[in-house]
């Protein structure tokens, strides 16, 4: 069940930077190590869905009805394009700069989970990820892939504040340099564009 094959695998899949990594990287920083651990929070809790989903086998009814699936996606890929537009706008909640800011931390956990939860991709994933891992006995077996997804929960939020600690260390000499801001907000921008196209392109 909780073997070194799935630690090691899980490790992994949580490693490689993809929209909730993103995402803690652009508010650590922008608004600093305390913000980042509601965005990694956010994106953390943003799994539950996807994991329920695909205990109780609700993520195969998602996929394979067409019009649900493509609801749930374009609605992630307008979230997408909005943070994208966040991070361009000056003021914006994902936009760095100097400017005050008074985003309170259920909102940054709010839009984290969004990110995550309108990914319809995701439920597939652990319907994928989870039943290899699992002991084969029928009886156990809602138990045991609850028990891998806390596991699967608890290593996203710990490599996601990682994350966040080392771009929150780097965030005052960002907010120094006017030109080193304004590269980043295009680079962000273009990431959740990108994140977004790549997104549309997905089917059931």
């Amino acid at each position: 069940m909780i073997s070194a094959q799935f630690l090691i695998t899980a490790f992994f899949v949580v490693l490689i930077p993809g929209t909730g990594v993103i995402y803690t990287l652009a508010i650590a920083l922008g608004r600093g190590r305390r913000a980042a651990s509601f965005a990694a929070l956010g994106c953390t809790f943003g799994i539950v869905p996807h994991l329920a989903a695909a205990i109780l086998g609700l993520a195969a009814i998602l996929h394979s009805s067409a019009l649900l699936f493509q609801i749930v996606k374009f609605a992630g890929v307008a979230y997408l394009l909005y943070l994208a537009w966040q991070s361009l706008r000056s003021g914006g909640a994902l936009s760095l700069d100097n400017t005050p800011t008074t985003d309170q931390g259920w909102r940054i956990a709010r839009r984290g989970a969004l990110i995550n939860i309108l990914n319809p991709k995701l439920s597939l994933f652990f319907m994928a990820l989870l039943p290899p891992f699992l002991s084969g006995n029928p009886t156990s077996a809602q138990a045991e892939m609850i028990l891998l997804g806390g596991v699967f929960m608890m290593m996203t939020f710990v490599i996601f504040m990682i994350y966040g600690v080392f771009a929150a260390a780097a965030r005052r000499w960002i907010l120094e340099s006017e030109r080193a801001m304004a590269w980043l907000n295009r680079s962000f921008a273009a990431l959740f564009a990108a994140l977004a196209a790549r997104l549309a392109m997905e089917r059931a």
